[in-house]
């Protein structure tokens, strides 16, 4: 019999009457269940979590961030066991999976530090009435109430711990939906904020069916703060039944790497390789098109090549480099795109495979701009190869993108790199380097359909807290 998995709401685990059975994607094998919380269940969560917040945030900085602090250890202490069901419930390789959680509890020591450093400050008056020289504001932050949190499949437990950590640090109270696929492992991560001993409604969980609770859980009054990280559809979504609240979001990318005559070959096709197909290629930051110069582009594409011919296949636990995609309609739908692409000239370098969600890496020369490959995220291990005559055009169809997110130059030529960069429409560029996340006292964020606010650890918790002035006259 599969296990039982409960929502963690106002400091006691808790059923509901209905379940969802989660699968693991490799082997179809049940990995237990998980609550299907009604409306009237989510009401619940809010109004204990908006209780609980008061006192929450009466606490000094270095209270909360003790708490913080024992989350971290506890994650540390128990990676390997949550690393376990992680890399079964999405099919990531086990070390891989371990490692999320190493990332994560650094992640929540890193948020409770700069929450310390969090400053105030006390502004003079101006110069606009002859009265202003004798007044002063004291400006402080203060956090906006309850966040909702909502992670992703591919990193459940990474990309809901560095949105719990700066809103909790913050004084906010938090309320987390894991994704379907990765709700076993939302709740594991649970556990460790439960075992700290944060007080009761503070930290709490939701899961559920999307059609029964979905809109409702963004909707809702209670809620003073969305924090999203997934689709650029239900990112919009989300952006509609926020209204007036201010929102973050997370969303997909079509990141280009742009490859110049005199690049690093070698560095090139080893970054691109890592960028490409790290996790099968479900990351919102993967290199999902390469753009490179005509005259290098033979030399970089075979060097591509080999290295995409040494990639092994199979099941996460074999720490496999190329595992099952997350579900058969992810799985139809890189196939989708590699059908295209073959249909319409694209040279397949790599045997095209599929079996079950299992897609083999497939590296593709000579991609043009009329194939869904050159715009559409796959979100799986299909690499594009685009040649390209100059660095305008380049540039020019890296941009064209209604993505936004990431891109990478590869170049000796630091000036002109610099130069590119400038003119790229992404929130990050990169250097002779992959697009990826790290590190997260970086600013990440997206442009166009890419996401909406900024996150790393600081800009974090400046964009879950609010500014307060207040202001008063000396001279009287």
């Amino acid at each position: 019999m599969t296990k039982a998995y409960k929502n963690y709401v106002n400091g006691e685990w808790k059923l509901s009457e209905e379940s969802i059975e989660i699968f693991a994607p490799a082997t179809g094998e049940s990995l237990g269940t998980v609550p299907a919380m009604t409306t009237a269940e989510v009401d619940e969560v809010y109004a204990k979590a908006k209780a609980a917040q008061p006192a929450w945030r009466a606490l000094s900085y270095v209270e909360r961030a003790a708490y913080l602090h024992k989350v971290a250890d506890i994650l540390v202490r128990d990676a390997e066991k949550i690393g376990a069901v992680l890399s079964k419930e999405i099919a990531k390789g086990y070390k891989s999976a371990v490692s999320e959680v190493i990332r994560t509890a650094e992640i929540i020591n890193y948020a409770a530090e700069e929450g310390l450093r969090m400053e105030g400050e006390v502004l003079e008056g101006g110069s606009f009435e002859a009265a202003s020289k004798n007044k002063i504001a004291i400006v402080r932050r203060e956090p906006v109430g309850l966040v909702l949190a909502i992670s992703p499949f591919n990193y459940p437990i990474n990309l809901a711990g560095s949105k719990i950590a700066p809103a909790l640090i913050s004084g906010n109270v938090v309320a987390l939906k894991p994704p379907t696929q990765g709700s076993i492992s939302g709740l594991l991560l649970a556990e460790a904020f439960a075992e700290a001993g944060l007080p009761a409604g503070v930290f709490n969980t939701i899961t559920g069916r999307g059609s029964v609770i979905g809109d409702y859980i963004v909707e809702h009054e209670a809620v003073n703060f969305i924090n999203f990280t997934g689709s650029t559809p239900i990112g919009e979504r989300i952006g509609k039944l926020a209204g007036m609240r201010p929102i973050m979001l997370e969303l997909g990318g079509k990141d280009s790497a742009i490859v110049l005559e005199d690049a690093d070959l070698d560095l090139t096709a080893k970054n691109i390789i890592a960028g490409a197909f790290g996790y099968s290629g479900q990351r919102c930051t993967a290199v999902k098109r390469v753009l490179v110069m005509d005259s290098v582009a033979d030399e970089l594409v075979e060097k591509i090549r080999q290295q995409v011919l040494d990639l092994t296949i199979g099941n996460p636990e074999d720490d496999a480099d190329i595992t099952p995609l997350i579900d058969k309609n992810a799985a139809d739908f890189v196939e989708g795109l590699i059908n295209d692409a073959s249909d319409k000239g694209a040279e397949a370098l790599t045997e095209i495979k599929r079996e079950g969600n299992l897609i083999c890496p497939v590296l593709f020369d000579k991609v043009t701009t009329d194939m869904r490959l050159a715009w559409e995220e796959p979100f799986g291990p299909v690499l594009p190869i685009i040649r390209v005559k100059s660095v305008e055009e380049a540039i020019e169809i890296s941009n064209k993108s209604e993505y936004g997110l990431q891109a990478s130059v590869f170049t000796n030529n630091f000036p002109l790199a610099f130069k590119i960069a400038s003119q790229l429409e992404v929130g990050t560029v990169h250097i002779n380097n992959k697009t990826q996340r790290g590190t997260d006292n970086f600013p990440f964020l997206g442009a166009k359909k890419s996401g909406a606010g900024v996150q790393g650890v600081k800009y974090s918790i400046e964009a879950m807290t609010s500014v307060k002035s207040v202001v008063f006259d000396i001279a009287k």
